[in-house]
């Protein structure tokens, strides 16, 4: 129905004329970052591979260059950027003659642009790993990958909050929160490490990417437990147990509905005969995946996992497998620049006297959240000759997921200064040691290569 100008208020009207010219400037701001953002993650990846280290630690360490840290080309107002710290909203004020209130308007937009585009770049990558992983060896495996989990959850969380209690004379709420930041794994970040040196098929891959989806699950639950008792003091039973159920029938259902939608799904992409007959279904179903993970207060990377680790049993698999690559090779690069950026290395910075107390926090969260990961190697049962080191570093990077216990943990008042500045020099350490900590304790040759080359024997 159209409404006469007249009755709209004035006020509303005028802030959506101002958003309407503005528009143009914001997809500016988004295309000058996308730039950013692939040189960062092309020239990063390049250089690490240079010196024999996995492309996604280059991915990371080209984020950080133009992040916060150092040239402010890609910040975000969630890590406390304005638009003057932005050099990107400098260049766009010199080619346009935007107001300083239009400015902060058109930043608080483009960087909502970037992060959707960095949470889609996760999910793409999620459902790649999910087709690349091996259903049946990770049901193999299932019984050590929960093993792993429950122990790389339960032990760095005791350490840490006990150790800031009596150590160091913390609050009970403060050191609950640092502990449950100690208790996540990026499986994000892991997987595609694991994928680059050639060891996500391996037995000790499917242990650690096994483990990193329950410990992503058991870490969405002991999140929702600690924002609770940051806001009120005390935990909310009911929605710790809806949180279990719903996880645990999410992936189980999943797995089990996987052979009736495998049906369908090869009977749809014969049907289509237009370009995409493959990898279209095959997305509308990782985001609709998604989408019901994220509606019953999930991570929407377990949906796309769920979906991918479903179609890995399909008939056209190696067909949707070279036609997911090039669409995460133009989404998932965002991701990993995008968390790079977020990490602020000033933290880090002695002189300032703010951070010394956190950097003397920051060594004890460090030294437990990678002794309380390294030790789940030593939980797996039943497998002799299993790389064990290799297990435990796996599961250390903390990653984009610890960045969101610090952000919730600050948003919420649980946080003073120095334990979330400690919280984010954990993150970044662990999230940069793991790949080479990786390639270390594997040191030889991709085990998938060498199981491709006896099959094709």
């Amino acid at each position: 129905m159209n409404y006469p100008l007249e009755i709209i208020a004035p006020s509303n009207y005028v802030l959506a004329t101002a958003e309407a010219e503005n528009a143009p400037i914001v997809l500016a701001g988004v295309l000058l970052s996308l730039i950013v953002i692939y040189l960062a993650s092309k020239l990063g990846g390049e250089l690490s591979r240079m010196l024999d280290f996995p492309p996604v630690l280059g991915e990371l360490v080209g984020g950080v260059v133009v992040g916060a840290s150092a040239l402010h080309l890609l910040v975000f107002p969630e890590s406390g950027a304005t638009a003057s710290d932005s050099m990107l909203m400098t260049v766009l004020q010199f080619f346009d003659d935007v107001s300083p209130e239009a400015i902060n308007s058109i930043f608080e937009s483009q960087s909502e642009a970037v992060s959707i585009l960095a949470e889609l770049g996760v999910i793409v990558l999620l459902f790649e790993i999910g087709l690349e992983s091996d259903l049946r060896e990770l049901q193999k495996v299932g019984s050590q990958a929960a093993v792993v989990a429950v122990v790389g959850v339960v032990a760095p969380f005791i350490a840490g909050t006990a150790g800031l209690m009596f150590l160091f004379n913390v609050p009970v709420i403060p050191a609950i929160f640092a502990g449950a930041a100690l208790t996540a794994t990026s499986i994000g970040i892991t997987s595609k490490v694991l994928s680059e040196l050639g060891h996500l098929k391996s037995q000790e891959g499917q242990i650690i990417v096994g483990a990193a989806v329950i410990d992503d699950v058991l870490g969405i639950i002991v999140l929702a437990v600690v924002a609770s008792l940051a806001k009120t003091g005390e935990v909310d039973v009911f929605n710790v147990v809806y949180l279990i159920i719903s996880a645990s029938a999410f992936l189980i259902g999943s797995i089990l509905l996987g052979k009736f939608f495998n049906k369908s799904f090869v009977f749809t992409a014969e049907l289509f005969q237009t370009r995409g007959n493959i990898v279209i279904p095959a997305f509308i179903f990782a985001l609709f995946m998604s989408f019901v993970a994220n509606a019953i207060h999930l991570e929407a990377i377990l949906g796309a996992f769920a979906a991918g680790l479903v179609l890995d049993e399909t008939d056209k698999r190696n067909e949707l497998d070279e036609q997911v690559i090039p669409i995460a090779d133009i989404l998932v690069p965002i991701f990993f620049v995008s968390v790079g950026a977020k990490v602020d290395l000033s933290v880090l910075n002695p002189v300032v006297p703010e951070n010394r107390q956190g950097l003397i926090l920051a060594v004890f969260l460090i030294v437990v959240a990678i002794i309380g990961k390294v030790i789940t190697g030593w939980s797996v049962f039943g497998k002799p000759g299993i790389n064990r080191l290799a297990i435990g570093v796996g599961m250390v990077p903390r990653g984009e997921v610890g960045l969101v216990f610090a952000g919730i943990g600050a948003a919420s008042g649980a946080l003073d200064k120095p334990l979330q500045a400690a919280i984010i020099i954990m993150v970044i350490l662990t999230t940069f040691i793991a790949p080479p900590l990786l390639r270390f304790a594997f040191g030889d040759a991709p085990q998938d290569a060498v199981e491709e080359a006896d099959a094709a024997s």
